[in-house]
């Protein structure tokens, strides 16, 4: 009877988090690098099989998903967890997304929240939040989901989990916004650009946004623009490399100005552009462009 050889460690891959958050995209994407892959399996089989997947010769890699259908038994999961993990490899998943994006998401879906109807979905939402709060410590990574789209949370894991990555890499995101409307909860870095003239006072550019080249071309006529962009573009470029190093798989930079229409919105496109030459993955979003 064959069996795996001692040097090698199983890989078990723990998802969980909140409903709506994405944990069946995740677990699809371990699937497609090699990753024996079940959903929902219940807390009580957990230790077997992980025991299992250490012993079979045929199962290096595994993933599954445990979430709030189990129940009064999640209670048991995290004294379970740090057993599991000394015996073998294993790393917990914790997704979520902020309120709205998951309230949204079950609209769009039409799918009822697994804690049932009889309640609203924000409602259960806080709720499982509740519920899961003491695994969310234990996990890491912990990926806040909103700030991706399908495609991009599944290169994501891609990146972060497959076996044959030759060139680590982050997906940086840039956002812009405004101060009135709040801070990004998901911001990794925040950096504050109120100290810019504001266009908001020229009349001709009060209803236009910074993607406009007439309030860009305002904006960037003034000395400390172009040198608040040189900053940190150069901070930047040096810092992600570090973030990288220590396993990052995304970050977010956010550039907030008062309303989230004029200075924060062309500042976060012109560091986009900064970074996408530098060869970074860098996307652009501008939260509060159209309040």
């Amino acid at each position: 009877m064959s069996t795996k050889p001692s040097s090698v460690r199983t890989d078990l891959v723990i998802i969980t988090g909140l409903s709506g958050s994405g944990k069946g995209t995740v677990l699809k994407a371990l699937e497609d690098i090699g990753y024996y892959a079940v959903d929902n399996l219940p807390i009580d089989l957990l230790p077997k099989f992980a025991q299992l997947a250490k012993d079979s010769p045929n199962i290096r890699r595994a993933a599954l998903v445990i979430d709030i259908r189990e129940g009064t038994a999640l209670k048991r999961f995290p004294a379970l967890f740090k057993k599991i993990r000394k015996e073998v490899n294993t790393r917990l998943i914790f997704l979520e997304a902020d309120d709205a994006t998951l309230v949204r998401r079950f609209s769009e879906t039409r799918r009822p929240h697994p804690l049932g109807t009889s309640r609203s979905v924000a409602s259960s939402i806080t709720s499982e939040r509740e519920s899961l709060a003491a695994i969310r410590k234990l996990a890491d990574p912990i990926i806040e989901t909103g700030k991706f789209n399908v495609h991009e949370l599944r290169e994501t894991i891609h990146r972060t989990f497959g076996a044959t990555r030759s060139a680590p890499d982050v997906l940086v995101q840039v956002n812009s916004f405004g101060y009135r409307h709040g801070v990004p909860a998901e911001s990794d870095l925040v950096f504050d650009v109120r100290f810019l003239p504001n266009p908001n006072y020229i009349p001709e550019f009060k209803d236009k946004t910074g993607k406009q080249p007439g309030v860009a071309r305002y904006i960037q006529s003034f000395p400390q623009t172009k040198e608040f962009i040189e900053r940190i573009s150069d901070l930047l470029i040096y810092l992600i490399p570090h973030y990288i190093a220590e396993g990052k798989s995304y970050l977010t930079i956010s550039f907030g100005c008062t309303g989230g229409h004029h200075r924060s919105v062309f500042i976060a496109s012109e560091i986009r552009k900064r970074l996408s030459e530098a060869g970074f993955r860098a996307k652009e979003v501008h939260r509060d462009i159209e309040k």
